[in-house]
C-alpha cells in the first residue's frame, strides 16, 4: 500500500487513488503517532502516580499548559497545513514553500515567548491552572522544567503538520516516534533508577522533545518535502490571515480544551485531590482512545485538502463518510469493552480507592457518549480543511467550550460530586446536535457548488 503511494506523485495519488486505501494509507502514520504521543503523555502519569497523588494531580494539572502550547503549535501548523495542501492541488508550489518556512519560524518564535512567560509567572500561572496548596510545590517543580522544551514542541508538531498535509504522514510519523518512545524509557530511568521524582519525569520530557524536534526536521528536509528555508520566511499579512483562517479552529479548539481542564481541576478540587487526580486519568485515558479517531481524521485531511482545492467534491463526501463509519464502529467496541474494565483502567495508574472511585463513574459515563465523538472529530476536522472558518470554530468550541465551560459552572451545583463526573458527557451530546445540521448543510452547498 505505502509502496504504490511511493510509486507516483502525492497530487495523483490523493486525487485518483481510491479513498479508502489513500485515507488508511496516510491514517495509519498519524494513528501511530497521535497513539504514541498520547502514549507517552499518559506514561508521565503512570509513572507518576508511583509516587504519590499530589504529584498524580500536578501532571494532570499541567497538561492544562501544554494543551495550550498545542494550541498554538497548532495554529501554525494546521493553519499553514491547510493552505499548503491547497496550494499543492492548485500546482501552485512557490506559495506552499512560503508559506512552510513563515508557519514554522513564527511557531518557534511563538513557544520561546510561551515559555519566557510561562516562567516569569510560574507560581500564578499553577495557581490558575487548578493547583491546591497541596499541588503547588509539584506543580511549579513539574512546569518549570517542561516549559523549557515548549519551542522544540511548537516547532515539532508545526513541522508533523505540514508534512501530512503535503501526503508524507509516514515520515511525519518516525519523527514523532523518536520523541515520544525516548521519553518512555527515559521516564522510568530518571524518576526511580536516578530517583529525582517528579524533576526526572519533567527532564525526560524535555529531553525526548529536543531530540524529537531534531530528527523531525531532518525528515522534513527530505525528498518529497517542500524544505523549510530561512530565504522563504515571509510573514505578510495574507499569510498571517490564512494561517489564521486554516489555523483558528486549531487554536479554539485546544485552547478551549485547556480552559475545560481548568475548569473541570477547580470543580473537582472542592472535592479534594483525589477527585482531581480521578479526573485527571480519565481524561488521559479519553483522550488515548480519542487519538484512534484524530489520526484517521489527520489522514482524510491530505486528501480533502487536495480533492476540495480541485473540485473533486464527490471524493470529499466519501472519504468523510468512511471515516466517520470506521470511527464509531471503533468507538462502540471501546465502550463495550472499557466499560467493564473501568476500575482496572483506572488503577493501573493510581491504586488509591478514592481516585479509583471517582474516576471509574466519569470513565463510565463518557463511554455513553463515545459513538458520537468520531462525527464530531471528523467534522471538525473536515470543515477545518476546506477552510470554512465560521462553521468549523462553531464546532471546535461546542466540545469543550460552549457547552463544557456553562455545565462545569452548573451540573456540580445541582449534583455535587457526580455533577463533575457527567460534565464531558453531557457536553458530547450537545456538541453532536449541534454539530449535525451543519454538516447537513455543508454538504449541500457543495452539491450545488458541484
Amino acid at each position: 500500500m505505502f509502496a504504490m503511494h511511493q510509486r507516483t506523485d502525492n497530487y495523483t495519488y490523493l486525487t485518483q487513488a481510491p479513498v479508502r486505501r489513500v485515507i488508511l494509507t496516510m491514517g495509519a502514520p498519524t494513528i501511530v503517532s497521535m497513539l504514541v504521543t498520547s502514549l507517552y503523555n499518559m506514561a508521565d502519569t503512570y509513572f507518576v502516580g508511583k509516587i504519590n497523588t499530589q504529584a498524580t494531580a500536578a501532571v494532570g494539572v499541567t497538561f492544562a499548559a501544554m494543551s495550550v502550547v498545542q494550541a498554538v503549535a497548532f495554529l501554525f501548523g494546521h493553519g499553514s497545513g491547510n493552505y499548503i495542501a491547497q496550494q499543492l492541488g492548485a500546482r501552485h508550489r512557490e506559495n506552499a514553500a512560503r508559506m512552510a518556512a513563515t508557519g514554522f519560524g513564527l511557531s518557534i518564535m511563538a513557544g520561546v515567548l510561551i515559555a519566557m512567560a510561562g516562567l516569569l509567572f510560574l507560581t500564578p500561572l499553577s495557581l490558575l491552572l487548578g493547583s491546591t496548596a497541596t499541588i503547588l510545590p509539584y506543580t511549579e517543580r513539574y512546569l518549570g522544567i517542561v516549559l523549557l522544551g515548549v519551542p522544540f514542541m511548537t516547532g515539532s508538531l508545526t513541522l508533523n503538520n505540514q508534512m501530512r498535509f503535503q501526503g508524507n504522514a509516514a515520515r511525519a510519523m518516525l519523527g514523532v516516534l523518536s520523541g515520544a518512545l525516548l521519553n518512555i524509557a527515559l521516564a522510568p530511568l530518571f524518576i526511580f533508577s536516578f530517583e529525582w521524582g517528579i524533576t526526572g519525569a519533567a527532564v525526560a520530557t524535555v529531553v525526548s522533545q529536543a531530540c524529537g524536534f531534531g530528527i523531525l526536521y531532518r525528515m522534513s528536509r527530505t525528498d518529497g518535502n517542500i524544505r523549510v528555508r530561512l530565504a522563504d520566511f515571509s510573514p505578510s499579512w495574507q499569510l498571517l490571515r490564512e494561517i489564521f483562517m486554516g489555523g483558528m479552529p486549531s487554536l479554539l479548539r485546544q485552547g478551549l480544551a485547556c480552559t475545560a481542564v481548568i475548569v473541570l481541576n477547580v470543580a473537582a478540587g472542592a472535592y479534594g485531590d483525589a477527585a482531581i487526580a480521578g479526573m485527571s486519568i480519565v481524561g488521559r485515558i479519553s483522550f488515548f482512545i480519542y487519538a484512534v479517531i484524530i489520526g484517521l481524521g489527520q489522514g482524510f485531511q491530505p486528501l480533502c485538502g487536495f480533492c476540495y482545492g480541485a473540485r473533486l467534491y464527490g471524493r470529499v463526501r466519501e472519504g468523510f463518510a468512511f471515516c466517520v463509519k470506521a470511527g464509531t464502529a471503533f468507538l462502540v467496541v471501546c465502550a463495550v469493552v472499557c466499560g467493564f474494565l473501568a476500575e482496572d483502567i483506572v488503577t493501573l495508574f493510581r491504586h488509591d480507592p478514592e481516585v479509583v472511585a471517582v474516576g471509574a463513574v466519569a470513565f463510565r459515563f463518557q463511554l455513553i457518549a463515545y459513538p458520537l465523538l468520531a462525527f464530531v472529530g471528523v467534522s471538525n476536522q473536515m470543515l477545518q480543511t476546506m477552510r470554512l472558518s465560521g462553521r468549523a470554530n462553531l464546532v471546535a468550541a461546542a466540545r469543550s467550550g460552549l457547552f463544557f465551560i456553562p455545565l462545569a459552572l452548573t451540573l456540580p451545583e445541582f449534583f455535587g460530586l457526580l455533577g463533575v463526573e457527567l460534565i464531558q458527557a453531557v457536553s458530547d451530546v450537545c456538541a453532536f446536535i449541534l454539530t449535525l445540521p451543519i454538516v447537513t448543510l455543508t454538504f449541500r452547498r457543495m452539491e450545488e457548488k458541484a
